[in-house]
């Protein structure tokens, strides 16, 4: 017998579960969210937002170095890393007094605990190793997201070596510093710590950093952070690591050769790991692909009445992507027939210097599939406002469909290029073609000119360079 029944239980209130049980709340539906530690999960309390908040000051800090190319004087600036963290943890405290007074005001309820299915359409729930009680719903949806990836020997161990929780609160700067692994999560790290004064090491076992990008981009950012003065290893191996005392000393071989690089610490960002454990799921239809759970377009799973959103599922590992299934979800529920996503039109997002944005298929992935392309390029150097902002370094590439003039991909790196990226996005969801692109007037002097002039380029016609 249930405590209380429901027509909606989501479990896990990160960016896919609070906002789907919002949705579901707005479209009539009795709602519930289960959550064990914070709300807004990862993303607003252990990731996408502190991270930003951490990036922030880096920023901050590396302007007020150049102050004397804007002509300003600023005097020998530093920074306090406690002050550094502390506003972090301000920021994500901030937001996740917001997700709860989102879910009051759509009169969501909250169960604080670990939600665990026990038989069709229940929903055990424990805090501290105590029964809080049995939850009845028609509908369950699934969104306990993601944890970050080990590897054997390199697990954090609470002072060494970091995962990306430790690299967020660190309580002494490092001077030197590992990075294992060069996607976002791990450049954003090498990014923020290198601006801060840290010598830091990127180590990728594929042969470029950012290795889901474009190339063309992934070899211009490289560039990039190596003129900051980070060394990167690609194609290349982390193992036998050796701790003292304050000290890690990695084993790394590349090219046929290994070499010991002794650091203060190491960050391991290699990817992310399902949380599908402990679910109940054994005694489901559910169905594992490498642990996410497998869906339909709808979030369906094979199991009748449940669902499921966001890491959990899988490919791509972004917040955006979990809320927009969020919204499919609910709206499915409540018989809404939703249009399914279409993972080709969700933007990623690098918020390193220079920023990294795409969306959509990279040149070689468009040829791989058989596209005649027709590619356009446009250097952030050509650009006004990019040169008044002191920001000339970078590319905004855009790949067309020769036959058709349907928008393939964007991709971009430079100054605030994860602000631009929406866009193409919108160019690509609304099915867009060169010529609307080319017909659409941009304002002056924006950043935002290049991506006029890229897709001109793709076709003959760019003015500015």
């Amino acid at each position: 017998m249930a405590d209380m029944n429901y027509d909606v239980i989501v479990i896990g209130s990160g960016p896919g579960g609070y906002v789907a049980a919002i949705r579901a709340a707005q479209l009539g539906l009795h709602t519930a969210v289960i959550e064990r530690e914070n709300l807004g999960g990862i993303c607003l309390n252990w990731g996408c937002i502190p991270t930003k908040a951490l990036l922030r000051s880096a920023e901050v800090l590396r302007n007020a170095r150049h102050a004397a190319d804007y002509g300003l004087v600023i005097q020998n600036p530093g920074f306090d890393l406690d002050k550094v963290v502390q506003r972090s943890r301000k920021v994500a405290a901030q937001l996740n007094g917001g997700v709860k007074h989102l879910l009051k005001k759509n009169k969501v309820t909250v169960i604080e605990g670990t939600g665990k299915l026990a038989g069709k359409g229940q929903v055990k729930v424990e805090k501290d190793g105590a029964p809080v009680g049995t939850f009845g719903a028609k509908h369950i949806i699934i969104a306990t997201g993601a944890r970050a990836r080990t590897l054997p020997g390199l697990e954090d161990d609470g002072k060494l070596v970091w995962t990306y929780r430790r690299a967020m609160t660190p309580n002494t700067m490092p001077k030197s510093l590992l990075v294992i692994g060069s996607g976002a999560i791990g450049i954003e790290f090498a990014s923020f710590y290198n601006a801060l004064g840290a010598q830091v090491t990127v180590v990728e076992v594929m042969d470029r950093i950012l290795p889901v990008e474009d190339e063309e981009i992934s070899a211009f950012a490289r560039k990039q952070f190596e003129k900051q003065g980070m060394r990167i290893i690609t194609g290349g191996k982390a193992g036998n690591l050796r701790k003292g005392a304050d000290s890690v000393t990695v084993a790394v071989e590349a090219g046929g050769k290994t070499e010991d690089i002794t650091v203060d610490r190491v960050i391991v960002a290699v990817g992310i790991s399902p949380n599908t454990e402990n679910l109940g799921l054994e005694n489901t239809k559910v169905q594992l692909d490498r642990g996410h759970i497998k869906t339909n377009q709808v979030c369906e799973t094979d199991e009748p009445g449940l669902y499921a959103i966001g890491d959990v599922t899988g490919a791509p590992w972004l917040a955006h992507k979990a809320s927009h299934e969020g919204v499919i979800v609910a709206e499915h529920i409540a018989g809404k027939h939703p249009h399914p996503l279409d993972v080709r039109n969700i933007p990623g997002c690098t918020y390193s210097h220079p920023q990294v944005a795409s969306v959509g298929l990279t040149e070689k992935k468009a040829k791989e599939l058989g596209y005649a392309v027709k590619v356009g390029r446009f250097p952030f150097i050509g650009n006004g406002k990019a040169i008044a902002l002191g920001e000339a370094e970078g590319m905004v590439k855009t790949v067309f469909d020769a036959k058709t003039g349907e928008l393939l991909g964007a991709h971009m790196v430079g100054a605030e290029v994860t602000e631009l990226i929406q866009g193409y996005g919108i160019a690509k969801t609304g099915e867009l073609t060169e010529a609307e692109l080319m017909h659409t007037v941009f304002p002056h002097p924006t950043l935002s000119e290049m991506m006029h002039e890229s897709v001109l380029d793709a076709y003959g016609r760019a003015i500015h360079f």
